[in-house]
């Protein structure tokens, strides 16, 4: 297998200027216990980014994840400003990587953000959004099947919840409750919320199925560093 599959455009905004540089350290690396290749893969998932939009490749992935969702085949910059679009029901749950420029030109666009929203206990009406959006947020939160469930909740017959997680692929999912303590975000950021309660592995999708979607795809705009996840209502 390779990690360096050629992305060639932005699936985000359209622009080609793309530029790479290395995001994970060292003791991350250690705590999760991954490989070079894994690290590889990771990082580019991480560090590869859109020069015009300042999106990653994580965030390309859930772009492509979202617009397939809707049978669209453009840009998600072009996606927002469709009329057919306007009335978009979407809840964005902290800011999905870099596409909350995008989705804020939605008129029925929410973003909630922690800790004043929690994903296990949400405030919002059955049915109240088409579309919910979250990217690698799931893995920091204590009951991410709880979290999901409250995403299927919210969600209208029909919609979707799209979201990205980093995944290691050639192993199962592993809870980290009883091990130390592991963080993302940056080597000097060790703050509560960036604490990972979930390593998510290529059995990812079964917590969609544990939270009640019956439904549920794998995105791949490059694997296996650029992979969404999309539960249907």
């Amino acid at each position: 297998m390779t990690a360096t599959t050629p992305i060639e455009v932005c699936t985000c905004c359209g622009s080609r200027e793309l530029a790479f540089q290395k995001i994970l350290w060292d003791e991350l690396v250690h705590a999760w216990r991954i490989s070079e290749y894994e690290r590889e893969y990771i990082d580019r998932q991480q560090g590869l980014t859109c020069r015009a939009c300042g999106s990653n490749l994580r965030s390309m992935a859930l772009a492509l994840a979202i617009c397939r969702c809707y049978g669209y085949t453009d840009t998600l910059k072009r996606f927002v400003s469709e009329r057919s679009n306007r009335g978009l029901r979407v809840l964005e749950v902290n800011e999905a990587g870099g596409l909350t420029q995008f989705l804020s030109k939605l008129p029925k666009h929410y973003i909630g953000r922690y800790p004043q929203l929690d994903m296990m206990q949400m405030p919002f009406e059955n049915g109240s959004y088409d579309l919910v959006i979250h990217s690698d947020t799931l893995e920091h939160v204590l009951h991410p099947i709880s979290a999901l469930s409250e995403c299927w909740r919210v969600l209208a017959s029909g919609g979707f919840c799209a979201f990205t997680v980093p995944m290691i692929v050639d192993r199962m999912t592993v809870d980290r409750a009883g091990l130390p303590r592991s963080y993302h975000g940056t080597q000097q950021q060790h703050t509560g919320d960036l604490a990972v309660q979930t390593e998510y592995g290529c059995d990812s999708w079964k917590h969609l199925v544990l939270a009640g979607f019956r439904e549920c795809r794998l995105i791949a705009l490059a694997f296996p560093a650029a992979l969404a996840l999309v539960g249907v209502h």
